[in-house]
């Protein structure tokens, strides 16, 4: 007598769908770290050690299987973007968050620059962008002061300034290291604060 419930798979075979899984997500996170933009299924299959009819059984889609990694990148980089900061003036929090925001930004490129990629075709990755980009807008608006946030065009250069776009063209168009990438965008960000009244340029740090 078979004693498995109906619908549900022997322990075996589930064991063996669930290090598939586990293979086939790390195989497309290490083809994204290596440089691959646009990892297909093929290529995931095969960095995998799985058949391609295994990948479409445990992910309908390639966007269901960017959907698993982006939780994954989403619990690693959450403590960057939502730890507190320390107290103190609100120019000395936008170094902070800045040097943060170099930290995560160099930690997802490779992801963020696949995910780019197929935006355009991925209702998946458009909302995966949005929510990002909101968390980020608002840790900025967290420091800024009422004034600042008042201003909808200092606002909104800020927030230009702070993005990943701008991260990337200073690390990748330009060639900075980290440290001059980190230097360049504090120095736009203070440029930018000192065009408000009563507002010091304080000195760039590294």
């Amino acid at each position: 007598m078979n004693s498995t419930q109906p619908g549900k798979e022997p322990d075996g075979r589930h064991q063996r769908s669930a290090e598939s899984r586990r293979r086939i997500i790390e195989a497309m996170i290490r083809l994204v770290r290596a440089g691959m933009v646009e990892p297909n299924a093929e290529a995931v299959a095969g960095e995998a050690g799985v058949g391609l009819r295994t990948v479409f059984r445990l992910f309908r889609d390639m966007d269901s299987l960017f959907a698993e990694i982006s939780g994954f990148i989403m619990d690693e980089i959450r403590p960057l973007i939502e730890t507190p900061l320390p107290d103190g003036p609100w120019l000395e929090q936008l170094d902070r968050q800045i040097g943060r925001r170099g930290r995560l930004y160099d930690r997802i490129m490779p992801f963020k620059t696949a995910a780019e990629a197929g935006r355009h075709r991925s209702p998946f990755l458009q909302a995966d962008h949005e929510l990002m980009n909101g968390k980020l807008r608002a840790a900025l608006k967290g420091i800024l002061p009422r004034d600042a946030i008042g201003d909808k065009i200092l606002l909104e250069a800020l927030d230009a300034t702070l993005s990943f776009e701008t991260w990337r063209r200073l690390r990748q168009d330009q060639k900075l290291s980290s440290v001059r990438a980190t230097a360049t965008m504090k120095r736009m960000a203070h440029a930018l604060a000192a065009s408000e009244p009563d507002q010091p340029c304080m000195p760039v740090t590294p």
